[in-house]
């Protein structure tokens, strides 16, 4: 299946044995015996999956009787010839990657495929340490599973990597292998998406709740890790953090063990909040990147958009979290970076120039899914439910809480309705008779705007 190799073991004899102190701990909290390695799997190598498990091949593939790290991905998925050129280039400017591959006996293949001689595959240049979707960032060598079933039967962690919009499916699949199994595994999401019920009630679902319906994990063993990261800069060592959310049982014990020097690993209890903020930045930086292209990258123009697109966004905490206030930090970096770099405004800003068109789909060569797309959906559907109602402030009558997210609205139209162009983003920002968006704020500090049922919380405590 592809043999990995452990490069850079850590720096000096003392940290070496703080990694390996902190993964016998780990071990013995997951009840390991001596000679059987803790499995690390992940599923889905899109760019963050990918480079979550390198770095813990880089921290922890030395250890090779302890720890064992693989990643599953789909099989067949060609490389195509532009692609396979540029790769070329790419190998050909780091000295480092280029003995690597000779000394694997792998660059021929390279040559070949950039001559258009040979076909590439994507599980194929991830075993050399090549992610299809950041293909400018040079991992270390992965071992990978083609065949989900292979990868997962006996793993002890499970990190998702899939977007939100197959989670359910790739799970769904895993939880049929797993219907035997004794001892549950411990599970982290990645995935920042996603999905409206609006039966019985209006709810939103969370990749991790897919996860624990499908499987059958308990929601104690399922954990989100989120932050305001880019992954080839946190693989280049650019510092970064992130939170991992969930039950006490594993999220102190896994910060510990995820935390590098240059990756600082937080921990919250507030899982499905943080989760579903993640997914929820996703849909404005789309519209970002659309007035970035627009307005020809005006400063001015993206800050006008910034103002307008944070204060929906605090007004939709106010709906989904009694205390939102302790959100504020780590929504607005997380929407920060996605703006500044993310993919959600690069697919933006590309629809906006006509560069990409809707009906190409949300599932982009070389950038992965847009998970924005189906996360604008999910919530104006969820947002547009009479039962949800809130009081507008001047019309003075009960509304639907949509009508108080005016971009969202435009966002809607443009994206899944499809009729309105990308420019009606500008009109949505332009709107003379929009609130200062200070009013909005004030609306959403000043009313009960908490819908505990949102969440799934059985109690909505609605005055």
């Amino acid at each position: 299946m592809g043999g990995a190799e452990a490069l850079g073991q850590p720096d000096g004899h003392a940290n070496g044995a703080v990694v390996e102190e902190k993964l016998d701990e780990l071990r013995r909290q997951l009840g390991k015996a001596d000679g059987d390695p803790l499995r690390i799997v992940g599923v889905g190598a899109g760019a963050w999956g990918s480079v979550f498990c390198a770095l813990l091949q880089d921290a922890y593939g030395h250890l090779r009787d302890k720890a064992q790290v693989r990643i599953w991905r789909r099989p067949g998925r060609a490389v195509d010839r532009a692609t396979a050129e540029h790769l070329f280039d790419v190998i050909n400017a780091r000295e480092d990657v280029l003995r690597r591959l000779i000394r694997r006996c792998a660059y021929l293949k390279y040559v070949e495929a950039r001559l258009g001689d040979r076909t590439l595959y994507a599980d194929e240049i991830l075993r050399d340490g090549f992610c299809l979707n950041m293909i400018d960032t040079p991992l270390c060598p992965l071992k990978v599973v083609t065949n989900l079933q292979e990868a997962v039967w006996d793993a002890d962690i499970v990190v998702n990597g899939v977007p939100s919009t197959d989670t359910r499916e790739v799970f769904g699949e895993i939880g049929r292998y797993w219907k035997e199994r004794i001892t549950a595994p411990v599970i982290i999401s990645l995935a920042k998406g996603i999905e409206a019920s609006l039966d019985p009630l209006p709810r939103i679902i969370t990749p991790t709740q897919m996860i624990s319906n499908a499987t059958g994990v308990p929601s104690e063993n399922i954990l989100y890790l989120g932050g305001p990261n880019i992954a080839s800069e946190i693989y280049n060592k650019e510092y970064a953090n992130a939170r991992i959310c969930g039950a006490d049982k594993w999220r102190k014990p896994l910060a510990k063990f995820l935390r590098q020097p240059h990756f600082i690993v937080w921990d919250n209890s507030d899982l499905i909040t943080h989760e579903v903020m993640g997914g929820l930045k996703n849909v404005y930086a789309i519209g970002a990147g659309m007035v970035a292209a627009l307005t020809n990258e005006s400063a001015t123009s993206k800050s006008v958009y910034f103002a307008l697109c944070t204060s929906e966004m605090i007004y939709i905490t106010h709906l989904l979290e009694e205390e939102p206030e302790k959100l504020a930090g780590p929504l607005l970096a997380d929407t920060y970076v996605t703006l500044l770099k993310g993919r959600n405004a690069w697919y933006g800003q590309k629809l906006a120039k006509g560069e990409l068109t809707l009906e190409m789909g949300d599932s982009i060569k070389g950038k992965g899914t847009i998970q924005g797309v189906s996360a604008v959906e999910a919530f104006y559907e969820l947002l547009s439910q009479d039962s949800l109602s809130v009081m507008h402030p001047e019309a003075n009558r009960s509304v639907a809480p949509v009508e108080m997210c005016p971009i969202l609205k435009a966002l809607h139209r443009i994206l899944i309705t499809r009729d309105r162009p990308a420019d009606s983003i500008l009109q949505a920002i332009r709107d003379e008779t929009m609130y200062d968006p200070r009013e909005r704020i004030e609306m959403a500090q000043g009313h009960s705007l908490y819908r505990p049922s949102l969440l799934g919380q059985p109690k909505d405590v609605k005055t």
